[in-house]
């Protein structure tokens, strides 16, 4: 089998062109994608498509790149797609990035030169053990790196490259998908899957080599609106009761040693304050809900719910609403039901030469909606490490070995066609 050879550096270069390119995602926009400049990355990944031959690769009006590798064999495969994401987090800037190569780390410290109280220490990125003599991708201190999910870009497309340059390695139809907002939640919104036309997939949008992740969070989001009373503070007794202080209640209520992110670990879910704002009138909170079991997830969108009436029942003449909303679910259900997904993906890793890890994600991606959705897609590792913000990093190596399993992948899936 034909092995990939980062040529000329032309990963890297790939990478560091992508990351510099701003394209920070933001909640609180109304349209789709949620920041315009999002399709300033999508038209550059849109033309080294097709300059490589992929005569379909386009942009769509949500800011979707769509693009087909056409089968070259006479044997019946599915149709697998391989998917990455091009926004990057709100809660890091992603402006003016300006990537650093560190060369053969030897397990150094590595402080980054535009604010050097930014520094990456081994004992605290346990994975830098695993990567001495490496090549390490940061920022420059002020800003993230964008390895989530440029990274993923950069593989893609190099492993595209590399098959269009070699038409003797067999597979069938592969699809290619880009999406905008995936950071907020918000990445398949407008996926056209009948355009698209996949059996299967996998999104690159993982952490350590060699991973690869069939379960994720199910997560519900929760807006919770206290109305109090509002008086003249200069005339305030036995009048006001203050939303502010009736929400800050809850708040201090939570549970801290269990269900809150900076308790739980593996398999535990938890209950967590994103944002609040509000006056004396009315105070508002949005939470996320997580957990593996939708049952448990459930079970903890009625335990703020308890403790919600508990408080608000001294404040007589306040009320509250709580509304809570599915945002994804644990792929694990669908992907069980085709185990070959995770079998080739395996398999493709072993033939890249890399022990797997199959994990769960604390967290969701693309593929937790697209598999609910109906298109099966486990989550294979991009190389990206402390994502969000300004000690992100990423391993040329590691990103090599993540092109070959895409590669890998393709092949595997055609052999095992008939």
């Amino acid at each position: 089998m034909l092995k990939y050879h980062n040529t000329g550096k032309s990963l890297q270069n790939r990478f560091m062109e992508y990351v510099k390119i701003d394209t920070q995602s933001d909640p609180e926009s109304t349209t789709f994608p949620s920041t315009e400049k999002q399709k300033n990355l999508g038209k550059v990944l849109v033309g080294q498509l097709q300059e490589i031959g992929i005569s379909d690769a386009h942009l769509d009006e949500y800011g979707y790149v769509y693009a087909t590798i056409p089968s070259n064999t006479e044997k019946k495969v599915p149709v697998i797609c391989f998917c990455s994401h091009m926004d990057t987090s709100p809660d890091c800037s992603g402006l003016q990035v300006k990537p650093i190569i560190h060369t053969n780390y030897q397990g150094q410290d590595l402080v980054l030169p535009d604010d050097h109280s930014v520094v990456l220490k081994m004992k605290e990125h346990p994975d830098l053990k695993n990567q001495l003599g490496n090549d390490i991708i940061t920022a420059s201190g002020t800003t993230l790196l964008g390895a989530d999910n440029k990274a993923g870009l950069a593989e893609i497309m190099e492993a595209a490259a590399f098959l269009m340059q070699h038409p003797e390695l067999k597979h069938g139809t592969i699809k290619i998908l880009f999406t905008p907002d995936e950071e907020v939640g918000r990445g398949v919104d407008h996926v056209d899957l009948k355009k698209l036309g996949a059996d299967f997939a996998y999104t690159i949008d993982g952490e350590t080599c060699g991973s690869i992740e069939d379960e994720t969070f199910s997560a519900d989001g929760a807006v919770l609106t206290i109305n109090g009373v509002s008086s003249h503070p200069g005339f305030a007794k036995g009048k006001m009761e203050s939303a502010i202080k009736i929400l800050s209640d809850v708040i201090a209520a939570l549970p801290k040693d269990m269900l809150s992110p900076e308790s739980t670990t593996h398999k535990e879910g938890f209950l967590h304050p994103v944002t609040i704002q509000g006056n004396a009138e009315q105070a508002i909170a949005h939470f996320i809900i997580r957990d593996f079991d939708d049952a448990l997830l459930a079970g903890h969108g009625r335990t703020l719910d308890d403790l919600v009436k508990k408080i608000i029942a001294a404040y007589p003449n306040s009320t509250y609403e709580l509304k809570i909303k599915e945002q994804y679910r644990n792929m694990k259900k669908v992907l069980d039901q085709f185990p070959q997904v995770l079998e080739y993906g395996v398999l493709a890793i072993e033939r890249a030469g890399v022990e797997p890890k199959r994990q769960s994600i604390r967290g969701g991606t693309d593929g937790s909606r697209l598999s609910v959705m109906g298109l099966p897609c486990p989550n294979i590792f991009a190389g990206e490490h402390a994502f969000h913000g300004k000690q992100e990093w990423a391993s040329v190596q590691d990103m090599e070995k993540a092109v070959q399993t895409i590669i890998n992948l393709a092949l595997i899936w055609e052999e095992k066609s008939v």
